[in-house]
């Protein structure tokens, strides 16, 4: 059994040793881990934690409380030359040098129109604080799936230069043979030569730009920004998979969005403290019960079990009724129903805004996608329009300049492709957020 346990115990840190230690992610997988490990994920979670503990704190100052004093006098200077005794009389000493005084009391709310809106708006915190962690969850997916796209594009890129390259410097070898023989200009030359510097330029930036990327995703998922990172996706077949034509027929309706969500949050808030403000001119009603023991002596003797307690105890109830305030009050409700308007305004206007964001999200997505489509059919134009200009160049009846004209064209034509793909992953994903649509795994 002890070796079972053993076995088991390092089962389990091996399993959590290599969830801290993960470094390959798909996109999925790199959204998962920031929800959990992101820092902002975190504090969202904290948040909706401390909204949990301010409900119940809220709930508690309606329950009975119990409160205990103990009292200790020692007479320094007795109010009496010598001590007066009343004992026959049933009681106490007044003279005596020391006494304890204890009482216990319980007090309960019976009735506090600020107490029942208090409950009312604990829970609307609460409510508050969960729409800002959906809020926050969306951000932090939209920010991972940018960030992660912008990887996929640096390492697509980098590929892409890297075989240019290649191409281009068999092409430069092959040309200056050619012009070694005398049999080409020395123009041809240089012209490659030119190509091929900026190509390799763009190649050293493309592979600075991959490193950035990479610390901007470690922080997007909630890792150290100089942790080691591997993306398994691809960026084409994540474009391919992020083609949804349906969700441009999705709804219009913005009550679903969190946005519209957090502004319908602060106008409920902005009722309630109309409500609160009324209700500070009701009457509050408290009880309280109050029980304790008093005892007086010469010496301290309050510990000996022959020591004389006199007990005592009573209850009662208060009620609290607000008068007179001077307009006080009429001016705190009436500015209160001013915030409320405004609250009524600013969620008309985030309706009207959110309408509008979505269909802009739509008709850019949609151009994504044909964006996409066109670019494809171009960049295969540029792949034979580049081949014939080189077949041409090297039978000696295309120019360079010529040939150099179609490698740009080429080159443009790959880098267009590349940003059309991350766009169509990246509009999908604004569309998603201001939606509030999010697929299921």
């Amino acid at each position: 059994m002890r070796k079972i346990l053993i076995l088991f115990s390092l089962i389990i840190s091996s399993i959590t040793f290599a969830q801290e230690t993960k470094t390959e992610f798909s996109l999925q997988e790199a959204i998962d881990y920031a929800l959990e490990n992101n820092r902002q994920a975190k504090n969202a979670t904290l948040n909706i934690d401390a909204a949990k503990a301010q409900q119940w704190e809220t709930i508690a100052t309606g329950l009975p409380q119990l409160g205990a004093t103990i009292d200790y006098i020692n007479n320094i200077k007795q109010q009496f030359q010598e001590p007066v005794d009343f004992d026959n009389n049933g009681f106490i000493d007044f003279g005596a040098k020391q006494s304890i005084n204890a009482s216990a009391t319980i007090n309960q709310l019976i009735f506090d129109g600020s107490y029942l809106v208090g409950l009312q708006a604990s829970k609307v915190f609460l409510e508050i604080s969960k729409n800002s962690k959906e809020k926050t969850d969306l951000d932090i997916r939209k920010g991972v799936i940018n960030a992660y796209g912008n990887v996929l594009l640096t390492k697509e890129s980098i590929s892409i230069l890297e075989k240019n390259i290649s191409i281009l410097e068999k092409n430069l070898s092959d040309t200056t043979k050619i012009f070694e023989n005398g049999l080409e200009e020395e123009e041809s030359v240089e012209q490659l030569k030119i190509t091929l510097s900026g190509v390799k330029s763009n190649l050293n930036n493309v592979i600075r730009l991959k490193s950035v990327g990479n610390k901007m995703l470690n922080i997007a998922i909630g890792k150290d920004i100089n942790d080691p990172i591997t993306t398994t996706d691809s960026l084409d077949s994540l474009a391919e998979q992020n083609i949804t034509l349906n969700l441009l027929e999705a709804t219009d309706d913005v009550k679903n969005t969190i946005d519209f969500k957090i502004a319908d949050n602060d106008k409920r808030s902005k009722e309630l403290l109309v409500k609160l403000e009324k209700s500070k001119a009701l009457p509050t009603i408290g009880a309280f019960i109050n029980g304790g023991y008093l005892g007086n002596s010469q010496k301290f003797t309050f510990l000996n079990n022959n020591q004389q307690w006199v007990g005592t105890a009573n209850f009662g109830a208060r009620i609290t009724i607000p008068i007179f305030g001077v307009g006080l009050q009429s001016a705190r409700t009436q500015r209160a129903k001013i915030n409320l308007n405004i609250a009524e305004n600013n969620l008309k206007e985030t309706e009207q805004q959110l309408k509008l964001q979505i269909a802009a999200a739509k008709s850019e997505y949609q151009f994504a996608i044909e964006e996409y489509d066109n670019k494809k059919d171009n960049l295969a134009l540029a792949e034979r329009i580049e081949k014939k200009n080189q077949t041409k160049f090297f039978e000696g009846i295309g120019s360079s300049f010529e040939l150099r004209q179609a490698q740009t064209q080429l080159y443009s034509a790959q880098n267009e492709l590349l940003q059309t793909m991350l766009d169509v992953i990246n509009k999908k994903a604004a569309l998603e957020t201001v939606l509030n649509n999010i697929p299921t795994k």
